[in-house]
């Protein structure tokens, strides 16, 4: 063999060691979890932020609690919309490039609200950085759906999922400290800058993986992902409206924990600020650990040889209607028996959360898995959206949120049958002939 020939020869071996497949068999796909996982601390820590200095800042400009909530809802108006056509992106130009775009996006989006005062200014930038962030979903799902085995799904969207509830954690006692000391400006300024150091390993370590060489066994060209009319259509396939539906259910009952258990244990169980904090974190905390413990079970028993989507729909189940203890909490007399119905009960959330992302997995074709992602979460969000005003307007005009929390089983159990019997189908793109191949 020639010097070319051997060179020739040695560089088609690498391609094909660095095709997107060879990662799942590689160690270093751990790394690229650890990369998913501290994305999502970031994208939460900067989500996050406004709450955590909102108080400053309105004490600063003068805000008051009505505006305040304005301006805290706004997130979700573009990050709500966006959810879809980012999936669509992720597909159609690759995990590595879209992520990273939005990534620094976002954290400018966050440096810029440290510079400007007006309330004007400062409701677009939290739309911006919505719409930054709605990558962060879709390209952790696709990631996952391309570098990792199937026996290893749970398992690692179980720890980015963990990686949100921290983020929120280490935003708030990071918040709280600077905040006593600086001004809040400089607190979104330094979040914004800092997080940044995340982009230059992310792009350095999936410019060895994504889009080089050519998979052998790939004989023919294939389709990079849906057009994004081809997107919208996929809403009509049982399945894709099934994890639409299901996963709306999930994120509004979330929602309603995320938005309303604070004022809950205060103004209705008539615990202390300082009981109310600690009340809050406790469950948070446990959901954390549930979650990764969940998705490692779901990986074992998979592993084991069971079917993967049959089990991820009964972790679902199982979470969803262990979260139904909630009913019973909203009309218990002792509080604190109130408070470990809610601590269990989102607990049930936990055991849910990494499989309902798997189960997306599982059943759509890896080609537009990040398309798929994109629509399940515009469902949950349309929830998230509508949780905190539907709960208000009943505690309002019942003196209690005992009937909103009764909503919320019922909405739980509609998700736990959507799930059940409407997920079934595999998701691919109308008349691809497309099949994945590891």
């Amino acid at each position: 063999m020639t010097p070319a020939e051997t060179a020739a020869s040695k560089e088609a071996a690498k391609d094909i060691r660095l095709t997107p497949s060879a990662l799942k068999d590689s160690p270093q796909r751990w790394r690229l979890m650890l990369l998913l996982v501290v994305a999502m601390m970031f994208c939460y820590a900067q989500r996050n932020a406004l709450g955590v200095a909102s108080k400053s800042m309105s004490d600063d400009l003068g805000f008051n609690p009505a505006i305040t909530g304005v301006l805290l809802s706004s997130f979700f108006w573009g990050y709500a919309f966006m959810l879809m056509p980012t999936g669509w992106m992720v597909d159609r130009f690759g995990v590595r490039r879209t992520y990273a775009v939005g990534f620094i996006f976002w954290s400018l989006m966050s440096v810029l609200t440290g510079l400007t005062n007006g309330l004007a200014t400062l409701i677009l930038l939290r739309v911006l950085l919505g719409v930054g962030q709605a990558v962060a979903f879709p390209a952790s799902s696709r990631a996952v759906a391309n570098w990792f085995q199937e026996s290893e799904r749970g398992l690692v969207t179980g720890l980015y999922l963990a990686g949100v509830r921290y983020g929120g954690a280490l935003i708030s006692v990071f918040g709280g400290w600077f905040l006593t000391n600086y001004d809040w400006r400089w607190f979104f300024v330094v979040i914004g800058v800092v997080s940044l150091v995340w982009v230059a390993p992310w792009m350095g370590f999936l410019k060895k993986w994504e889009g080089k060489g050519t998979d052998p066994s790939q004989a023919a060209p294939e389709r990079q992902g849906a057009s994004f009319m081809e997107s919208l259509a996929l809403l009509k396939h049982r399945s894709v409206m099934g994890i639409f539906l299901g996963f709306f259910a999930y994120n509004y009952v979330w929602n309603v924990f995320q938005n309303w258990l604070p004022n809950y244990l205060e103004t209705e169980r008539k615990f202390t600020k300082i009981e109310m904090g600690v009340l809050n974190a406790m469950p948070l905390v446990a959901m954390s650990v549930i979650i990764v413990i969940s998705g490692a079970l779901s990986d074992w028993l998979i592993r084991r040889g069971y079917e993967e989507k049959k089990i991820r729909k009964i972790f679902i189940a199982i979470g969803m209607l262990i979260c139904c203890l909630m009913v019973p909490a909203g009309f218990v007399e002792d509080r604190m028996t109130a408070v470990w119905l809610l601590t269990i009960s989102l607990t049930g959330l936990g055991v849910a959360s990494p499989n309902t992302w798997t189960l997306t997995q599982a059943v759509s074709s890896k080609k537009i898995v990040g398309t798929v992602s994109g629509i399940q979460n515009f469902g949950g969000n349309v929830g998230a959206i509508l949780a905190p005003m539907v709960t208000g307007f009943i505690a309002h005009f019942t003196g209690s949120f005992a009937m909103a929390l009764a909503l919320c089983g019922v909405i739980l159990v509609a998700g736990v049958i959507v799930f059940w019997f409407v997920v079934e189908e595999k998701v691919e793109l109308a008349g691809s002939g497309e099949e994945d191949r590891g």
